[in-house]
């Protein structure tokens, strides 16, 4: 449980001093033998305190450390949907949100596949319609696409990311990051996208996330 703390601790200030996330937005979790492990709400990700994370019980139930992110129901709604996820990075990631906030954008994928990390590490990446922070609705929402993506992006708000251990989640979220980034920079200029043909490939030789 300490290691597991500590290196909760240790991704929270990387993602935060590399500017994937600012002030006391983001958030992330991990699953332990009994529960799960969570930032508290309104701690900036660069000064997290391990002996401090929310712990939560098997029911979702806060029963150790400061009080959870209100984000929280997101977490245990892909959880609820994903046996497999160990951990789950929810960010307000510059470039992803701007992305988020793009009109004309494909609900049913928000980002072309640009590179083959993007389609071995994230697949494809639904939009999920604008709910306010901590709205029960919006968790509902991510539950109901989880099952199928490992990744989904919240419209104006960003995405959230679920992966079999904390540093296969925070993998996939900064390459989601970085494919937006990529995807802004080449907005209005003629693309070379890889081929469905190519996509096919990957997903074939690298199972979805």
């Amino acid at each position: 449980m300490k290691d597991a703390r500590e290196a909760l601790v240790v991704h929270g200030r990387s993602m935060f001093e590399r500017r994937l996330t600012f002030g006391s937005s983001g958030n992330i979790s991990l699953r332990t033998e009994d529960g799960w492990l969570m930032t508290p709400t309104n701690v900036s990700l660069g000064a997290l305190d391990s002996a401090r994370l929310s712990k939560l019980d098997g029911s979702g139930k806060h029963v150790g450390g400061d009080a959870p992110t209100k984000e929280s129901v997101l977490h245990l709604a892909m959880y609820r949907e994903r046996a497999g996820a160990g951990a789950v990075v929810h960010l307000h990631s510059t470039h992803s949100v701007a992305v988020s906030c793009l009109d004309g954008i494909d609900p049913e994928d928000v980002l072309p596949p640009i590179t083959a990390y993007y389609v071995m590490r994230v697949g494809k990446l639904p939009l999920i319609p604008y709910y306010a922070p901590g709205d029960p609705t919006l968790a509902e929402a991510v539950g109901r696409l989880a099952a199928k993506h490992s990744a989904v992006l919240l419209a104006n708000h960003g995405p959230v990311v679920a992966g079999s251990t904390l540093s296969a989640a925070v993998n996939a979220i900064e390459e989601l990051e970085e494919t937006a980034r990529l995807y802004l920079l080449l907005h209005g200029r003629p693309t070379r996208y890889l081929t469905p043909e190519q996509v096919a490939d990957l997903r074939k030789r690298f199972p979805n996330p």
